[in-house]
C-alpha cells in the first residue's frame, strides 16, 4: 500500500529501496502527540469554517484519540511505505472512517503540518530544559550558606590567581545558567508562532482561520509569509545553538570538578552513586558522569553544525533535506536533559574538602594583587606597584614563605611606603575581606547576591 501522499499522477509503486531510504517513522514517531493535537485543532477549524460537518468532526476527533491511545499502548503497526508518523496516523484514520478521514488534510500540507508538530515539540522541550536549569541553579544556590566560610583559589590560565569565597564560585554558574534560560525564553518566542494553514508553499484558496488553530495550540501568533514558513528551520537551529551554549557551560563545570576531584587538587568529593570504578584498579573512584558530560557536549555542538550545513544553499521553499533536521534536534534535547538530570544531584550532594583546601589556601600568593592595590591607595602608580609587588613575591618565593610571613624590612626594600598596617591586608582571609566592588567576592557582595538570587529563584 502506498502512502496517502502518493497521488494519481504516479503509474508505478514506490521502490522498496526508496521506502527504506526515505522513511522517517523510525525517529519522528515521537511527534505523535503533537501531530494528533494539531490535527484535532485543524479539524475543529475546518468545521467552524464550513469545510467539514459536525459529524465529520466528531468521527475524526474520536478516531484520532483512539489512535493516540493505541500508540501509547504500543499497539500501532509501523509500515515503511507510509514514510512518517503523519502519514501513519492519517492512513489509519482513513482505514477506519473512509472518506471522512480523507477530509482532514483539507487546506493543509505536510509542510505546515510537520513544522507545526516540530514547533510544539521544541516548545515543550524548551520548557523542560528551562525547568531543569532552574533546579540546577537552585542546587548551586543551595550550597551557598553552608559554604560561606570556605575560601577557594580562583584561577586564570589554570594558575592560582586570587582568593574567592566558595559561594562566589557557585553563583558564577547560577549566572551562566540564567543567561541560558534567558536565551531559551527568547528563542521560545520565535518558536511559538503557528505555521499551520500556510499549506505547501503559497497558502490556500479555501476559507480557513489560522488564528483559531494558533489559539487552540497555544501559539502566540501566526507566521506571515507562506514561502518563508515552508522553508524555515531557524527555530530548530536557534534552539540547537542555545543548547550548545548550555552544553559548553556544563562541560566547563564538569572539567573543573574533574580536576577538583583529583588527589592533586582534592577540593571536592562527589557522591559515589554518580562515580564508577576500574576493572583492574580497586582503589579507583572515577568521575565518569562528569567525563561523559564533557564528552557528550561535543555531540550537542556537532548537532548544531549538522543542522547549519543541512539548511545552507536550500532554495525556497520546502526541500526533503529538511526531514534530516529531526535526529540532531532530538538528540541535542535528549542529551542536554540527561546531562542536567545528573548535574542537579551531583551539585547538591558533593562535599568540599575543607581541610585539604584550607591546608593549601595560602599557596600561590593569592594576596599579591591585594598588596598591589594597597600600594595604589597609598598613591603609587599601578605599573610601579605592579613591578614592586612582583619583586616582593619573587623574594617570598626564594624564602619559601607566604607574603604574610615576609618581614616588613624585606618588603620595604622594594616599596618604602609599606608599613606595619599591611599585615592587616595580607593572607587570603584578609584579602577576601578587602574587596569592595560590586560583583566582587566581597563577603557583603556575595551575601547580597545570595539573597537576591534566593528571591529570584523561588
Amino acid at each position: 500500500m502506498d502512502s496517502p501522499s502518493r497521488s494519481g499522477v504516479f503509474q508505478a509503486s514506490t521502490d522498496a529501496r526508496l521506502e527504506a531510504f526515505a522513511e522517517s517513522i523510525s525517529f519522528d514517531k515521537r511527534l505523535y502527540r503533537q501531530d494528533i493535537r494539531g490535527s484535532i485543532a485543524h479539524a475543529r477549524m475546518l468545521q467552524a469554517n464550513g469545510l467539514i460537518s459536525e459529524s465529520d468532526l466528531s468521527a475524526i476527533v474520536d478516531t484520532l484519540q483512539q489512535i493516540e491511545t493505541e500508540i501509547e499502548a504500543g499497539d500501532f503497526p509501523i509500515r515503511l511505505e507510509l514514510e512518517d508518523i503523519h502519514m501513519h496516523i492519517e492512513s489509519v484514520l482513513i482505514d477506519r472512517i473512509g472518506d471522512v478521514g480523507r477530509k482532514l488534510h483539507t487546506a493543509r500540507s505536510r509542510n505546515d503540518q510537520v513544522s507545526t508538530d516540530a514547533r510544539m515539540w521544541v516548545r515543550e522541550s524548551i520548557d523542560q530544559v528551562d525547568a531543569l536549569l532552574l533546579e540546577l541553579q537552585r542546587s548551586f544556590l543551595g550550597r551557598c550558606e553552608a559554604d560561606m566560610d570556605v575560601i577557594l583559589p580562583a584561577y586564570t590560565h589554570l594558575q592560582r590567581a586570587q582568593p574567592v569565597l566558595a559561594p562566589h564560585y557557585w553563583l558564577a554558574y547560577v549566572e551562566k545558567f540564567q543567561r541560558d534560560r534567558d536565551r531559551l525564553a527568547d528563542c521560545r518566542r520565535r518558536v511559538n508562532q503557528s505555521p499551520l494553514g500556510v499549506a505547501a508553499v503559497a497558502g490556500t484558496t479555501l476559507p480557513i482561520d489560522r488564528q483559531m488553530t494558533a489559539n487552540a495550540l497555544d501559539f502566540e501568533g501566526v507566521t506571515a509569509n507562506s514561502l518563508d514558513t515552508s522553508s524555515d528551520r531557524d527555530f530548530i537551529l536557534e534552539s540547537a545553538f542555545v543548547l550548545s551554549l548550555v552544553a559548553s557551560h556544563l562541560s566547563g563545570w564538569a572539567e573543573e570538578w574533574i580536576l577538583w576531584s583529583t588527589v592533586e587538587f582534592n577540593f571536592i568529593k562527589m557522591p559515589q552513586q554518580f562515580c564508577t570504578g576500574s576493572s583492574i584498579m580497586p582503589q579507583k573512584v572515577n568521575p565518569d558522569t562528569l567525563e561523559l558530560t564533557r564528552g557528550k557536549s561535543a555531540r550537542v555542538m556537532g548537532n548544531l553544525q549538522t543542522l547549519m550545513l543541512l539548511v545552507k544553499n536550500l532554495p525556497l521553499a520546502y526541500n526533503r533535506d529538511l526531514q534530516e533536521d529531526k535526529p540532531p534536534l532530538f538528540d541535542s534535547f535528549d542529551t542536554i536533559i540527561a546531562m542536567l538530570e545528573l548535574a542537579i544531584p551531583i551539585v547538591a550532594g558533593s562535599q568540599l574538602q575543607r581541610q585539604a583546601i584550607a591546608a593549601r589556601i595560602e599557596e600561590g600568593y593569592l594576596d599579591a594583587t591585594t598588596l598591589m592595590e594597597w600600594l595604589i591607595k597609598k598613591g603609587m602608580p599601578q605599573r610601579t606597584a605592579h613591578h614592586a609587588v612582583g619583586a616582593i613575591v619573587g623574594q617570598a618565593m626564594e624564602a619559601g614563605v607566604p607574603l604574610a610571613d615576609l618581614s616588613l624590612q624585606a618588603m620595604q626594600q622594594h616599596a618604602a611606603e609599606i608599613d606595619e598596617s599591611i599585615y592587616e591586608s595580607l593572607g587570603t582571609a584578609n584579602a577576601v575581606a578587602a574587596f569592595t566592588s560590586y560583583g566582587s567576592t566581597a563577603p557583603d557582595q556575595v551575601r547580597q547576591q545570595v539573597t537576591s538570587w534566593s528571591e529570584r529563584l523561588k
